[in-house]
């Protein structure tokens, strides 16, 4: 098992606050009443959450801040790319599902990745939340988090915007498209 560092350069610290501090001075109606002084001082004291947001942006999610929970005192990112994030497409939902295909096995599963980036699949709830801040995913979709009783019979639901709407869809958990990904969230 490889060792991965889980603490940027300063370096990639500098070019990550730098690529957050932009995206969230362009989409202020994502964060209205937040201040991004007050984001990158949560973000510097804690190197852990800075690694995730590197992940998370190294995949193609582009996350930005879209709320704060004032009762747990933490800032909100999502992934806000406008389609699923390239770099977390093709995966089956979980192990589970991984490990019981027999022929043509992805590479990874969603609930791996997001584990491994620190980070959590959006819940459908959160993904419409999501869609009230833009259009996403009008190509592709994206997997959610899946309520343990439709997993525990095989399946696993993901989402995606067309029409103008936000559809909820299912499928076998071990099933995996190019253009299916996945979204987190991440909490400062």
């Amino acid at each position: 098992m490889t060792n991965i560092s889980m603490e940027l350069s300063l370096e990639q610290r500098e070019d990550l606050f730098s690529i957050l501090k932009e995206r969230f001075e362009k989409n202020m109606n994502r964060h209205e009443g937040i201040e991004w002084a007050k984001v990158q001082e949560r973000l510097e004291a804690n190197t852990e959450k800075q690694w995730s947001l590197h992940e998370m942006e190294r995949t193609g999610g582009e996350p930005d801040v879209v709320g704060y929970d004032k009762e747990n005192d933490e800032y909100i990112f999502y992934d806000c790319t406008a389609e699923s994030p390239i770099g977390r497409r093709s995966v089956c939902y979980d192990r589970e599902a991984l490990e019981s295909r027999k022929k043509h096995k992805p590479e990874n599963s969603v609930m791996d990745m997001a584990n491994a980036m620190g980070i959590e699949l959006l819940t459908e709830e959160q993904y419409r939340d999501l869609q009230k801040l833009g259009n996403f995913d009008r190509k592709t979709s994206s997997w959610v988090k899946t309520p343990d009783a439709i997993r525990k019979l095989g399946g696993a639901i993901f989402c995606d915007r067309r029409y103008d709407t936000v559809f909820m869809y299912h499928n076998g958990a071990d099933s995996y498209y190019a253009s299916r990904g996945f979204r987190g969230s991440l909490r400062v």
